[in-house]
């Protein structure tokens, strides 16, 4: 049912998956909508996709602009009624101290999933006025991470984030199923991008953007309920939810970033 889309609005697109995507969808008959912060980034995505003979719109805009990005949906589906929109833009936001905690997170839950809900919600409005009823070819895929399983001691701000998209995409789903609305939450391990670019730590099993392209597409081609990989990934997140909280207090450490009780004046008094 959802396996061929040809009308398709992806959110940060300039680099990563997101752009990965973009060009995994684009080929004649194709018609992608695709929004990012950088004009000249965006530029070249849109121009790589047109090559490959694509009808491509691009969008110069912050998820977070709900009106901006709702106009935005709107004049995308007025052009070619959407099949497929991937909520993908998002960051990947830490702390080194305990005063940086709050502005973290903050902006985690803004950009990660306020701007998740800005992207989707209009879509979705739109696709349930469609007739005939249950809708056909309309699905939406909300992109959450490993590290929403469960809460990382590393990534607070973005675990917690992520785990707010996984849970919510989870229950859309079964709220939508009625009306004929496809919804994937994609739940990728370490994926090449700028976001990974930045990681001083281990990344462990480590995957290109093209094959993460690849897997996603494949998954949502399926209806998929959840896209996690690799699959090495997946299964040490789901043990990882089923220890004991004893067990999980002693894996669960700050691994590969500073630890906020070692910045200075954090030390414990003598």
């Amino acid at each position: 049912m959802y396996c061929n889309p040809k009308s398709i609005l992806i959110t940060g697109a300039s680099n990563g998956i997101g752009k990965a995507l973009a060009l995994h969808y684009a080929a004649p008959g194709i018609t992608l909508f695709i929004s990012g912060r950088d004009q000249a980034r965006l530029d070249d995505v849109a121009n790589a996709c047109r090559n490959t003979g694509a009808t491509v719109s691009g969008w110069i805009g912050d998820v977070t602009d709900e009106a901006g990005i709702r106009d935005w949906i709107i004049s995308c589906d007025d052009q070619r009624p959407l099949n497929l929109v991937i909520a993908n833009a998002g960051v990947a936001l830490g702390a080194t101290d305990v005063h940086g905690l709050h502005k973290a997170a903050v902006d985690s839950i803004n950009i990660n999933v306020n701007g998740v809900f800005n992207t989707i919600h209009p879509a979705l409005e739109i696709m349930s006025l469609r007739r005939p009823y249950p809708v056909r070819h309309a699905q939406v895929a909300l992109m959450s991470s490993i590290m929403g399983y469960a809460g990382m001691a590393r990534s607070p701000a973005y675990s917690s984030s992520k785990a707010t998209i996984k849970h919510y995409g989870q229950a859309l789903r079964g709220a939508l199923r009625g009306m004929g609305i496809g919804v994937s939450v994609i739940c990728p391990g370490y994926v090449s991008s700028a976001i990974t670019a930045k990681n001083t730590s281990t990344m462990p099993f480590l995957i290109s953007a093209e094959k993460a392209a690849d897997i996603i597409a494949n998954g949502l081609a399926r209806d998929k309920p959840r896209i996690t990989f690799p699959w090495q990934v997946m299964l040490i997140a789901r043990l990882v939810i089923n220890l004991p909280g004893l067990l999980v207090d002693k894996l669960n450490k700050p691994w590969g970033v500073p630890k906020l009780e070692d910045q200075p004046g954090h030390n414990a008094p003598d």
